[in-house]
């Protein structure tokens, strides 16, 4: 017996060799995998399937094909408004944009969602330098662009104890913010020189809040009126208006934290999207 127990010993320590090798090999894979939707964004799987991923890294920091198939490929970049917080349903207004697109009969497909909460104007800057990010802009005909807020609002912070600003602290903030929203625009159409650009204006949450109504409301027109300028600059850039849907229904499209929109917010600048979409290119993509 006790022979027996040694003869078996050295098929004992290969299986177990082999099986550490295995379980080495299924680590690394899984990792591989792990890291791959971070340097290659995948799209988002509820409006279609995304864009490959095995792109070599040196592919992504050259420009995109033009798009010729009639589809729609979406990407939103910015901040938490971009990203859909506050919507209940998680959909946001990209891929509520996306789905009224896809009932008006076009070919809908959301490449990813880059929104960031608390993302400022210099923040995106540097993040559009990121290979990751400018590879969805530039697989994109479609870009839908939400900063600003945080810049002027400190990401509607005042409600939670702090001080409101005053017209002239809110006046202040604006010139280094516009030209920054300029650089923006300007990166994202090297980026990406064929796609249709939409930036989502401001809305004013505090316009129930006496003491910002009056400078809230102020600043950003001064603001929606600056990026209007900017954007009529160049061709395939529009400004999405939000001011006059949340202006008389803040109660209606504003969700608890008052500050970012609920779904039915969030559905109003969809529809504001899909109907800015259609005017821009009224015959691109659609089936009917």
């Amino acid at each position: 017996m006790k022979r027996k127990t040694l003869d078996s010993a050295p098929w004992i320590w290969r299986t177990i060799s082999t099986v550490s090798v295995l379980a080495t090999l299924l680590l690394l894979f899984g990792f591989g995998y792990a890291i791959k939707d971070v340097i290659f964004p995948e799209g988002d799987p509820a409006l279609g399937t995304g864009q490959s991923s095995n792109t070599p890294a040196d592919e992504a920091s050259k420009p995109a094909a033009p798009v010729e198939d009639g589809k729609i490929r979406m990407a939103v970049i910015g901040d938490s408004l971009a990203r859909g917080t506050g919507d209940d349903e998680g959909l946001g207004f990209v891929r509520r944009a996306g789905n009224l697109l896809k009932e008006q009969g076009y070919d809908v497909q959301v490449l990813n969602n880059l929104g960031v909460n608390g993302l400022r104007t210099d923040a995106l800057l540097s993040k559009l330098d990121e290979q990751g990010v400018r590879y969805v802009l530039q697989q994109s005909n479609f870009i839908l662009l939400s900063i600003g807020a945080n810049d002027l609002f400190q990401g509607g912070q005042v409600l939670q104890g702090e001080d409101p600003p005053t017209a002239e602290t809110l006046a202040a903030a604006l010139p280094e913010t516009s030209k920054r929203l300029q650089e923006i625009l300007k990166k994202v159409k090297e980026i990406n020189p064929d796609a249709q650009i939409a930036y989502i204006g401001l809305y004013n949450p505090f316009g129930d809040v006496k003491e910002l109504e009056v400078p809230g409301n102020a600043v950003v027109a001064a603001w929606n009126d600056a990026a209007l300028q900017i954007l009529n600059q160049e061709d395939k850039m529009t400004l999405v208006p939000t001011f006059d849907l949340f202006e008389n229904h803040l109660g209606e499209y504003l969700s608890s934290d008052h500050f970012h929109p609920n779904g039915a917010g969030y559905e109003e600048i969809a529809v504001r999207i899909a109907q800015e979409y259609q005017a821009e290119t009224p015959a691109e993509g659609s089936t009917n």
